[in-house]
């Protein structure tokens, strides 16, 4: 079993930055795929970014290109996303989640999730 924990949301002004960090436990995801999604109050969960479980691949969703990056670090059991120039439609909760299908875009791919971290973005 997995148990995955989101850190490092919070509330920054549009054009700031901020760095989520998704800590894994029970056992090593480095052989999983790591995504990022995120979920806007009434709208459903979307992909927002995917990593290879080496990092030599990862995916983009059109709308975070060139400000978002995913990177993670196996040796530290832990995923990060980088996210730049955020925006107020960037407002969401974020969930990381950890599978085996490349590139997964869909809840379904992904077999362990965390409890989500609230990201604000203040216009």
């Amino acid at each position: 079993q997995v148990q995955l924990v989101e850190s490092g949301g919070g509330l920054v002004q549009a054009g700031g930055s901020l760095r989520l960090a998704c800590a894994a436990s029970g056992r090593t995801v480095s052989s999983y795929v790591m995504g990022w999604f995120r979920q806007a109050p009434g709208k459903e969960r979307e992909i927002v970014s995917a990593i290879w479980w080496s990092g030599s691949a990862t995916y983009y969703t059109d709308s975070v290109k060139g400000r978002f990056t995913i990177s993670r670090d196996n040796a530290k059991n832990t995923g990060y996303l980088q996210m730049n120039n955020l925006k107020p439609e960037d407002t969401a909760v974020y969930y990381c989640a950890a599978g085996g299908k490349w590139v997964g875009r869909t809840q379904r791919d992904y077999d362990y999730w965390g409890q989500g971290t609230q990201v604000t973005v203040s216009s």
